[in-house]
């Protein structure tokens, strides 16, 4: 489908059916299409808990799959985790209704765009994206935002502006980002993730080359990660304009004069040898210092004056599910974060032994079992950064556990950690052991963040 296509049915007003539309960017989606006048209707497995807001756009909800769910539909619209067995699917098949992927109609909306400019990296990408959408929307930039997290700033996860600037997200899993049309591509890093899909380390990297040839070979540009060795082999060859940032001088941008107050940085950005500007962030860990180099490349890029970028970035306070701060229970802090590769664990629990606490808890339910198995010993590692490790059962999202691996089997590879068999279990944990000067963390990308709210129901009776 062409995006004449797509804004032909768009301006039809006939509907469009997003499948999973609780989804954080098919929701987002569906409020992008509902903003250009299209009609939406969408389904889910789940209740919704977006009804409110999908009757305020007009937008009709079904929930569970069914095989009449798309009937009257003129375009049916998919995640990549939607496979062609679910019903709605099917009854669109059986009526030659047209099936896009979520990724495909996304890069066709932000080929409406002046600039695009899309995220990526096995690590950091939403961060990033909430750093780059603050600091343009606090410059004055108008820009529209799609994210994959809650950011508090544009009211959730997606911000409608003008036409000129499109900041997204790009995810590298079933290859989504290779349909995306950024102008200007940043590559954070580059870990082995995702094994379920691609075959090995250099299979990902491929990706990630691919992912840079789509900016225009003359006018566009690619951000890369000096720091990170297969950041560096996925740009070394490409025919396209690279501009690096890291920590070290042979970086086009990089920091300097860096200074650590209890886990936030302060550090100054250089450029062609002089000062960009200095920054004092305020969300902690070395990891966010480099993702903000990175925006600051962006705000070059985009003409942004230095100190309106120093403002924008400085207001950053966080996105929802990344280190962010839930509450206190006996002195101990509680934070929740989406951390479940190790590289990310590792990078979260080392910036919170930073702030200098008692104990760090870290309390992590592994997703699927595909990752698990294949980064056990990594998962060890990373999990040895606390002081006090508990894990509750996988998540296995869209798996079947075939390996029969369990959280037991990674529990006994960490010394002095426990498993716990349910959510509720894991809130007991913390009530039983919370120590004031402690710092908690709930930590993956399942549904553990209900942890917290166990934890209060609990404690208010």
């Amino acid at each position: 489908m062409t995006y004449t296509e797509f804004k032909a049915i768009i301006d039809s007003k006939e509907p469009i059916h997003i499948c999973g539309i609780n989804g954080v960017s098919m929701r987002a989606l569906a409020k992008e299409l509902c903003s250009m006048g299209a009609t939406v209707q969408g389904s889910d497995r789940d209740p919704s808990p977006y009804l409110d807001e999908f009757e305020s756009l007009g937008i009709r909800f079904m929930q569970g799959h069914h095989i009449d769910n798309t009937a009257g539909a003129a375009l049916v619209i998919r995640t990549a985790a939607v496979l062609d067995n679910n019903p709605d699917i099917v009854g669109a098949k059986s009526r030659n209704t047209p099936i896009l992927e979520r990724a495909n109609a996304w890069g066709m909306l932000m080929s409406r765009y002046e600039q695009a400019v899309c995220i990526a990296g096995t690590h950091g990408k939403t961060s990033t994206t909430s750093m780059i959408a603050t600091f343009t929307q606090s410059a004055g930039c108008d820009p529209t935002v799609m994210v994959g997290g809650n950011l508090s700033n544009i009211g959730g996860s997606l911000r409608i502006g003008s036409d000129k600037l499109f900041i997204a997200e790009a995810c590298e899993y079933k290859n989504s980002f290779l349909s995306f049309t950024p102008t200007i591509a940043i590559i954070l890093n580059i870990d082995r993730d995702h094994l379920d899909f691609f075959s090995d380390t250099d299979d990902i990297i491929a990706s990630f080359t691919k992912f840079a040839y789509l900016v225009p070979e003359q006018t566009g540009v690619v951000i890369a990660c000096l720091d990170d060795i297969n950041t560096v082999k996925a740009v070394k060859d490409i025919n396209r304009r690279v501009i690096t940032f890291g920590t070290t001088p042979e970086a086009d941008y990089y920091m300097d004069n860096v200074a650590s107050h209890n886990g936030f940085y302060s550090f100054d950005v250089i450029h062609d040898g002089k000062v960009f500007t200095r920054i004092d962030m305020n969300v902690p860990g070395m990891h966010n210092a480099g993702n903000a180099v990175a925006a600051a490349i962006v705000a070059d890029l985009l003409e942004v004056e230095p100190e309106a970028f120093k403002k924008g970035i400085e207001e950053y306070r966080g996105v929802g599910r990344r280190f962010e701060y839930r509450g206190d229970y006996n002195g101990a802090k509680i934070f929740d974060d989406y951390a479940h590769h190790p590289s990310e664990i590792e990078a979260t629990l080392k910036a919170a032994a930073d702030m200098n606490p008692n104990r760090v808890i870290c309390v992590f339910q592994p997703h699927t079992y595909s990752r698990t198995v294949s980064l056990l010993n990594e998962f060890a590692d990373a999990l040895s950064h606390c002081d006090v490790c508990v894990l509750t059962e996988i998540f296995a999202a869209r798996e079947t556990n075939f390996s029969g691996i369990t959280s037991q089997k990674l529990s006994n590879m960490i010394k002095g950690s426990a498993c716990v068999p349910t959510l509720d279990a894991a809130a007991d944990f913390i009530i039983e052991n919370a120590q004031p000067g402690d710092i908690i963390f709930t930590m993956g990308a399942g549904d553990i963040n209900k942890v917290y709210n166990i934890l209060v129901e609990k404690t208010s009776k």
